[in-house]
């Protein structure tokens, strides 16, 4: 039995999405480093956490502590993308359900080493998609995400996890 929501945030999208999925299945959520003292170790629970260069932050160390069923990972990319590439890259083992969710954009809350990798990333993404002649309806919204910043947060891309969760709970 799942008994809480657990995630790591650095601009607050992931923390958005843990609080609403908290809300639509009432369960307890919390950051990852107050966690260790709110759910003991060995517990089931849903870890969410932000993506950086495919990696999913604090996953590691939540799947050392915790039994993980699923896994939502919050990142620029639309919601259901890069499912292959991120299970990989963070070896999340096939039994674990994984989810990429649309988070958002906002250069202003990241600190150090983040913002100035973002900003690189930012010019030569952004220049390279504000060049392409035939850009999709996709990449238009992440140029726009990337020159103006923005939260895609929403209930609805929550979903797919939803469906899982009331799935599961009816096992």
């Amino acid at each position: 039995m799942i008994r809480a929501i657990v995630y790591t945030s650095n601009t607050g999208s992931t923390a958005a999405y843990a609080k609403l999925l908290g809300e639509q299945i009432n369960l307890p959520v919390f950051p990852l480093n107050r966690a260790k003292e709110r759910v003991p170790a060995g517990s089931e629970i849903i870890y969410l956490g932000w993506i950086m260069a495919r990696g999913v932050k604090g996953y590691r160390p939540a799947a050392k502590r915790y039994r993980i069923p699923a896994v939502c990972a919050v990142g620029m990319d639309g919601t259901g993308t890069q499912l292959h590439e991120v299970r990989q890259k963070n070896n999340i083992p096939a039994d674990v359900r994984l989810f990429t969710l649309q988070g958002g954009f906002d250069r202003h809350k990241l600190h150090g080493v983040y913002r100035l990798m973002m900003d690189m990333m930012a010019k030569s993404t952004g220049k390279a998609l504000s060049e392409k002649p035939d850009r999709t309806s996709e990449e238009d919204d992440m140029l726009d995400m990337m020159l103006h910043g923005g939260s895609r947060v929403s209930g609805e891309n929550l979903n797919g996890v939803l469906k899982w969760y009331r799935t599961e709970s009816e096992q």
